[in-house]
């Protein structure tokens, strides 16, 4: 491989969310923790995304700073490229994020009192943007067969009548569950949006980490009669480990829908964005297919470390097998079925630090997510430490 993913480079000390002492502290009541939690992946940037910042920061000016016509190219070149999926320029909004988006997208379309579809277990965010913003939540749970989540789609077609639902938020792939869901899935999904006047936000911001043997369908292209109904999100961030450079692609078919959420963008004052984070995207999208490449490649041999460790140290422990996303969605229900104890005693003892699985829901009982982008000798150092704990 050109690019060495092996590398184990030290984030303590440089602001880094994942490994501050301070923030372990306050989520997991513990410091010393080695972290795989938060969704940032401990491998450096592809050279170009570097070499790109490094030559915008050294012009010394970091000014208010417009979008150029290169960086829409960078996204809709790389959506054809990747989906087939070819966008207009006005169809793309930016925002410091997908979690803002989906809070803009609530307040743009939705009024105190709405209800929001999500499928629990599912990106906690999700939950608290709907209650932040006066909506209630109700969850189209996902069912589990055994192998993989399915979703419930006799639930679904009930919840979306109740004319009280006016908003759904996708999660594809799914996180955490790390599913990638089929076309015929998709298409029953938007359906039954449509036949119910219910908007469909489709969070897509793991749709280039899939693996092999899965194809990511974006949903732009699930059928020409939902563009309308539909609001698609996309990053670099959880692609290139861009997360701290706060942006992402909103892309909104429809002009009327298009103008409604810019409304509230500029209410909250959106609309400039940061120099670096103009120029990494760029570099990103142009420049970091390589670097992506050999990214899955080390991701699936992360999938099968896991998979190999778990069957002879931690057999009682069943990882669903990651479609997509950098995300082992492992049931520990076998060791310990008292969610809270099993949360406090891989803090506590094992000494990692994991989202736990109510996090994402009751669903997720006796669940833990375990971040793997990261060197394969810390992947085995946190499991040694696990399987420690747990014997």
């Amino acid at each position: 491989m050109k690019y060495n993913f092996d590398q184990i480079i030290d984030r303590k000390g440089t602001n880094a969310s994942k490994w501050e002492p301070q923030v372990l502290n306050q989520l997991f009541g513990e410091e010393d923790l080695l972290p795989f939690w938060v969704a940032d992946m401990d491998f450096k940037v592809a050279q170009p995304i570097v070499d790109a910042i490094v030559k915008a920061a050294e012009h010394g000016i970091y000014g208010y700073s417009v979008r150029p016509e290169e960086y829409y190219k960078a996204i809709i070149d790389w959506t054809e490229k990747r989906f087939g999926w070819k966008i207009d320029k006005e169809w793309i909004d930016y925002t410091p994020g997908i979690v803002p988006a989906v809070n803009y997208a609530i307040q743009a379309f939705c009024m105190p009192g709405d209800n929001v579809v999500i499928q629990q277990p599912v990106y906690y965010p999700f939950s608290n943007a709907i209650k932040n913003n006066g909506c209630h939540v109700v969850s189209n749970d996902l069912v589990f067969d055994g192998g993989k989540y399915n979703m419930d789609f006799g639930d679904l077609e009930s919840k979306l009548k109740d004319p009280k639902v006016t908003m759904m938020i996708l999660c594809s792939p799914h996180n955490p569950v790390s599913r990638v869901w089929d076309l015929e899935d998709l298409k029953k999904v938007a359906q039954l949006c449509l036949e119910n006047n219910v908007l469909l936000i489709s969070d897509e911001i793991h749709n280039d980490l899939v693996y092999s043997g899965y194809k990511h369908t974006i949903f732009g292209l699930v059928g020409e009669e939902f563009l309308d109904n539909l609001m698609v999100c996309t990053a670099p961030s959880k692609t290139f480990n861009l997360a701290g450079m706060q942006s992402s692609n909103v892309i909104i078919p429809n002009p009327v829908h298009r103008q409604r959420f810019r409304r509230i963008l500029e209410k909250n004052s959106i609309g400039g964005q940061n120099p670096l984070s103009i120029v990494s995207l760029i570099a990103a999208y142009t420049e970091g297919e390589e670097w992506l490449e050999q990214l899955l490649e080390y991701l699936e041999g992360n999938i099968k470390f896991i998979e190999e460790y778990l069957k002879e140290n931690l057999p009682k422990a069943k990882m669903i097998k990651p479609q997509a996303t950098y995300l082992a969605w492992i049931d520990f229900s076998g060791y310990e079925s008292d969610s809270r104890k099993l949360e406090e005693l891989m803090a506590k003892k094992a000494r990692v630090a994991m989202d736990g699985g109510t996090w994402f829901g009751d669903q997720g009982a006796g669940y833990m997510r375990l971040n793997f982008a990261c060197p394969r000798e810390l992947l085995k150092k946190g499991l040694d430490r696990i399987a420690a704990a747990l014997s």
